[in-house]
């Protein structure tokens, strides 16, 4: 073969070659990630053309005579809306956001869960918050809260009325039941819930986060309806530990208007044991009315957060000591328990 001929025959066969990134078994290389940055849920990859191409079209759609009208359905600010929307959409196709070391998904929780939340507490329960400023602006503490209202309302609403009134994210300590359910352990794990232990709570409180715990657990939201308002017995204080350790102030948190949404009048206990739950619950609505009994009363709402109990001011051993602990336990629940009292004698109606 000539010199001249074996150049060209080469040439066309370089041509043909097509470079191979990804071979079977062999992962593709990704780009480095800066070590200060937390972890993502994923990388963008062939979907993010799929989530250009839809994000394109719709706002090519509103840019045109379907923007009229969209202006007058969706109201004022109805474009920043619709952009924030679209790039929700095109960073969950392609995996472009980030979780933390607890599965905790802040853009979901606050485009999602919040806003899903938000209407139950403004208008249907028309939650009052008092007290905001005693949450600190920045750094961690711990909530306590009294616990009501046979389903974990309570929380949910707390959560709500921190993010929107302290502009803080509330990481809830939630039993273990809440983490052997089929979908609601990952709803619950990207809303930033955690298992209440002593470990995990630290680990955040030390984190500098606002930690909430509801220390009468299924003894407070399970018990009956002329029980309510009274503080069942708050555990071993493991909560107090974890302050401690962390030296971090308590926040006592009273809530008022949950006991009334679901009024336990008696518990199927029989039936409770053979699912496994804690308490199957008759109210004056449930089961008689079916579906519709499941419905909350739609109750008026206070929550009041209280002074902090500052902790930073005993030694770390400290946690070690149980008079201790005993006696601010104690004096948490004696705090919650007195300002509820306090907020009944204020309280004109149940839903006014």
């Amino acid at each position: 073969m000539s010199s001249a001929r074996e150049r060209t025959w080469r040439e066309e066969r370089d041509a043909k070659v097509i470079p191979i990134t990804k071979r079977r078994g062999v992962p593709a290389a990704r780009p480095p990630q800066a070590e200060d940055q937390p972890p993502r849920a994923g990388t963008p990859g062939s979907e993010g053309g799929v989530a250009e191409a839809v994000a394109q079209a719709v706002g090519n759609a509103l840019a045109g005579p379907l923007g009229g009208v969209a202006g007058k359905v969706l109201g004022d600010g109805w474009e920043r809306r619709t952009a924030n929307g679209l790039g929700f959409l095109r960073r969950r196709l392609t995996g472009d956001y980030r979780i933390d070391e607890f599965g905790f998904d802040q853009e979901l929780t606050e485009q999602v869960f919040l806003s899903l939340m938000r209407p139950l507490a403004d208008k249907y329960f028309r939650v009052e918050v008092r007290g905001a400023e005693n949450l600190p602006a920045k750094g961690g503490a711990l909530v306590v809260a009294n616990h009501s209202g046979v389903l974990p309302l309570d929380a949910l609403m707390t959560q709500v009325a921190i993010h929107d009134h302290a502009q803080r994210h509330l990481r809830m300590l939630a039993a273990d039941l809440v983490f052997v359910l089929p979908v609601v352990n990952e709803l619950a794990r990207k809303a930033g819930h955690t298992l209440a232990c002593n470990e995990d709570a630290q680990r955040l409180l030390e984190n500098g986060e606002i930690v909430g715990v509801w220390p009468e657990g299924f003894k407070g939201i399970g018990k009956p309806f002329a029980d309510r308002y009274k503080l069942q017995r708050f555990g071993r204080g493991g909560f107090v530990s974890s302050a401690l350790r962390a030296g971090v102030p308590i926040v006592p948190c009273s809530i008022v208007g949950a006991e009334e949404t679901y009024p336990m009048i008696g518990n199927a206990k029989t039936l409770a044991r053979l699912l496994g739950l804690p308490y199957v619950p008759i109210t004056p609505t449930f089961p008689w009315l079916g579906p519709l009994g499941a419905l909350p009363l739609p109750t008026k709402w206070v929550i009041q957060f209280g002074e902090p109990i500052p902790t930073d001011a005993y030694p770390p051993e400290a946690a070690d000591d149980p008079m201790l602990m005993f006696n601010l336990t104690d004096q948490v629940r004696e705090t919650i328990q007195h300002t509820l009292y306090r907020m009944l004698v204020q309280r004109r109606s149940v839903f006014f």
